[in-house]
């Protein structure tokens, strides 16, 4: 147990190392807020292998930490500094202290990095927009059309009576949005540290914070917004996304052509819990992009089945306005992008090697079936307004 000194006093919070290497640590940072690391169990079976030291960390409050009833202490910038202080405790340091964040953990990873970027030696993103208002855009003009409207309709109801505790409101989320944005299964199909997760939310924490779903962001954190600041982040950083994020992916790719030393990962037909149902991404692009061995990447034919079947309303996954008009690609585009370069490939593909060491995103190693979205949305950035993307 770490001691964390805040206004209120000292607490504890749980941490567990796992694995030793000198020159690679990962520190992981949970979702939530008020969630648990238990969603990163799946890493036990990947992160070994790569030669990745890992450390499991519940944030105060969380389960297998000190939960003081101190509705003072759920601040962003107290977060901030718990990390830094456990960092310290932990002796990571620039040569060795990779943050991985994923949602909420992803927003307090740039926030942290904003601060205190001179203690990494590397960033992860996972599954989390830099502006909050995007994010609620997303979730209006995104998610919400491609629920069942009268359901929706009924979820609003709740939350603008206020009861949003009522079993109806989380069972409606559960069937029409988490099941199809969270973790894209049959609920009963949950990996188990999923299910303990969510189950071990500490609810007095999320909701103040982020709202009482995953539907948007309403709580304190509503106007949160490092868009203008991810250009002054300059440590190698991975942005990681999927296809059937709650989080929009297109976003996230413009996230990654603003920090200085970025690259970015879309993770077809997965969810915001990528980590848990296809956690060998996670690894070999931890290893790729910060370990020690400085390797170039090669990115690989996809080992499935191509061209996918023709679906009614399918695009090109290749790049660019004239191609999303032309149909299925014929070979399958292996999508890899570093600081603002996208490209779609068919045998192989390399990426030229940069000084801090390769980064790669290979959509095509996800051992899952190959999903075709009919029209990506494309981000109202300038930056990306003249960009039509595959899935």
């Amino acid at each position: 147990m770490v001691p964390i000194e805040t206004a209120r006093g000292t607490f504890r919070v749980w941490t567990k190392r796992v694995g030793t290497n000198p020159d690679l640590k990962v520190l992981l940072l949970h979702g939530g807020p008020g969630a648990t690391d238990e969603l990163y169990e799946c890493f036990d079976a990947w992160f070994p292998g790569a030669g990745i030291e890992y450390y499991y960390y519940d944030q105060l409050g969380s389960f297998r930490s000190d939960q003081p009833d101190e509705p003072s202490l759920w601040d962003l910038a107290r977060f901030v500094d718990e990390v830094e202080q456990v960092r310290q405790a932990l002796h990571l340091d620039r040569s060795n202290f990779v943050l991985f964040g994923q949602s909420w953990g992803g927003l307090l990873a740039m926030e942290y990095a904003v601060h205190h970027q001179q203690h990494l030696k590397g960033l992860v993103i996972s599954n989390m927009m830099s502006s909050a208002r995007l994010y609620n855009d997303y979730a209006t003009d995104v998610l919400m059309p491609a629920m069942d409207q009268d359901v929706l309709a009924e979820i609003k109801r709740f939350e603008a009576e206020g009861t949003t505790d009522d079993p109806r409101y989380e069972q409606l989320l559960m069937e029409h949005h988490y099941v199809l944005r969270v973790c894209r299964m049959p609920f009963e199909d949950w990996p188990d540290p999923v299910r303990r997760g969510i189950a071990h939310i500490n609810f007095k924490i999320y909701v103040p914070m982020q709202g009482p779903s995953e539907l948007g962001l309403s709580g304190t954190l509503e106007d949160w917004d490092r868009s203008s600041d991810l250009q002054a982040i300059d440590v190698p950083t991975l942005v990681i996304g999927a296809t059937h994020d709650t989080m929009d992916p297109e976003h996230m790719r413009w996230m990654s052509e603003h920090c200085r030393r970025a690259a970015s990962c879309c993770v077809p037909t997965a969810a915001t819990c990528r980590s848990s149902t296809i956690p060998s991404t996670t690894s070999r692009d931890c290893s790729t992009s910060f370990g020690p061995s400085r390797r170039r990447p090669t990115i690989t034919r996809c080992p499935l089945p191509w061209p996918p079947p023709a679906r009614a309303g399918s695009c090109s996954r290749t790049f660019g306005a004239a191609s999303a008009a032309s149909g299925c690609s014929t070979e399958p585009p292996c999508i890899w992008s570093r600081g603002g370069s996208r490209r779609s490939s068919g045998r192989t593909a390399r990426a030229r090697p940069r000084s801090f060491g390769s980064s790669l995103a290979c959509c095509c190693r996800t051992p899952a079936r190959w999903s075709c979205a009919a029209k990506r949305r494309v981000a109202a950035s300038p930056a990306t307004s003249r960009r039509v993307t595959g899935c």
